[in-house]
């Protein structure tokens, strides 16, 4: 199969689409033949090496951890997917002609592959992220970054529990925030001003979506670090805040949950670009220059 692989860290330009070996479907997982896969930031972190300590590495990587497709195996165990399938889902090596998934749900026949592709790894995180919060109806959540693919999926879950959502973003993507239903200021020094100002009240919690060091401040904003979650820097452990990693499992309920709400039309999906995977390098320097809308997709032939 063809897949897009890199054989050490380094930017986007170690990143080549070469042949690759076919996995295969082990119990619980099926394998499609992907229509579509995202490109997260995640990946990209992972690839340059930032993650190296903390994931470990076997050279040649394929990137990707989710992706939509048609189900061609079905691993031992699972039951409700059969052959033939569409489905998007969570796995890893989702960046090739073939991937296996850990956890699907079949896709809308409304909803593009490359919505479906866009929609697992954000509505997951999103969904994990709130669940560990625990907030109440009515409280105030701060998301910063809130125009990206988490973000605009925390934003959109979030106010469906009945939220009241501030999500920062640069200027020119506060009226797509609004569209989701969350009130807009930008990122930066001065935050806790703006916060204050559009939330007299307070914050009931704020999450860090970026990763580019604004948890410090975030703490000042909500008062004390339990209230503040990050899905983006991992090194906040040592400050207090919850880190949204998946030790305690995945919220993989979401990605059902997310394919009704979009059925049902009370869930948006935005696709920013689509680039063929042999365009996988131009993808992954679109999505490190930040200020993505939505999400960024490969399509795979």
């Amino acid at each position: 199969m063809l897949a897009l692989r890199y054989h050490q860290f380094g930017g986007p330009e170690v990143m080549v689409v070469e042949d690759a070996p076919e996995p295969h479907a082990s119990a619980n997982q099926v394998r499609v033949a992907v229509q579509a896969a995202s490109v997260n930031p995640f990946d990209c972190k992972l690839r340059a090496g930032y993650l190296a300590e903390v994931v470990p590495t076997t050279f040649p990587v394929i990137p990707g951890t989710d992706a939509a497709g048609v189900v061609d195996e079905v691993g031992e165990g699972i039951e409700g997917v059969a052959v033939g399938d569409e489905v998007f889902g969570l796995g890893s090596a989702t960046s090739a002609q073939f991937a296996v998934l850990d956890h699907v749900a079949g896709k809308p026949e409304a909803m593009s592959f490359a919505q479906a592709a866009a929609l697992g790894l954000a509505v997951e995180t999103a969904a994990r992220t709130l669940d560990r919060l625990v907030l109440r109806n009515g409280d105030t959540l701060l998301i910063d970054g809130a125009a990206g693919g988490v973000g605009s999926a925390m934003v959109q879950l979030a106010r469906l529990r009945g939220l009241r959502v501030i999500g920062t973003a640069s200027q020119k993507r506060h009226d797509y925030l609004r569209s989701l239903g969350a009130t807009p200021t930008t990122y930066g020094p001065g935050l806790d001003e703006r916060v204050a100002a559009l939330a007299p009240g307070g914050v009931a919690a704020a999450v860090d979506v970026v990763g580019l060091g604004s948890v410090p401040a975030l703490i000042g904003i909500t008062g004390e670090p339990g209230r503040v979650a990050t899905v983006a820097d991992f090194t906040a452990y040592a400050l207090g805040v919850h880190v949204a990693d998946t030790s305690a499992g995945r919220a993989d309920y979401a990605l059902a949950e997310a394919a009704r709400l979009f059925t049902e039309g009370a869930f948006a999906i935005h696709v920013q670009q689509t680039f063929a995977l042999a365009d996988g390098p131009q993808a992954h320097r679109l999505s490190e220059q930040g200020h993505v809308q939505g999400k960024i997709v490969l399509t795979v032939p």
